[in-house]
């Protein structure tokens, strides 16, 4: 079941937009998902650096620090190549997906989210892990 995949994953949530902040946390937690926020980039580091999150979904574009520079600070950081980065972005015309993939990020969800499939398409993103 996918929302077994979520239960007690640490996932954290940067978004600028607080409304999608808030519709990302209720989804997750509403299946087990322990959810960090933050709504720029250099809140969101700061987070990954103390709580160690295995999932960040990030926007792209942001106040302080940008998706993408956070996606080389985590990737810079000591662990970081082990969490998976997703964008969570309204950068949706063409060639944004390549060129988000090509930066590194390990996945990519544009918005808005579609809620009834949002937990489904996440999950499709996540590395397969063993019981957790």
């Amino acid at each position: 079941m996918v929302q077994e995949k979520f239960e007690n994953k640490r996932i954290l949530v940067v978004d600028d937009e607080r409304d999608s902040i808030d519709i990302v946390k209720i989804v997750l937690s509403s299946v087990g998902a322990v959810v960090y926020q933050a709504e720029d980039g250099r809140a969101a580091l700061d987070i990954c650096l103390q709580e160690r999150p295995e999932v960040v979904l990030a926007d792209i574009s942001m106040p302080v620090m940008d998706g993408w520079e956070l996606l080389n600070a985590i990737r810079g950081a000591d662990g970081g190549e082990k969490v998976t980065v997703i964008a969570l972005t309204a950068h949706a015309m063409s060639g944004d997906k390549k060129r988000i993939i090509d930066a590194g990020f390990d996945g990519y969800m544009s918005k808005p989210l579609t809620m009834f499939t949002f937990l489904e398409d996440l999950s499709q993103l996540l590395p397969v892990t063993g019981t957790s």
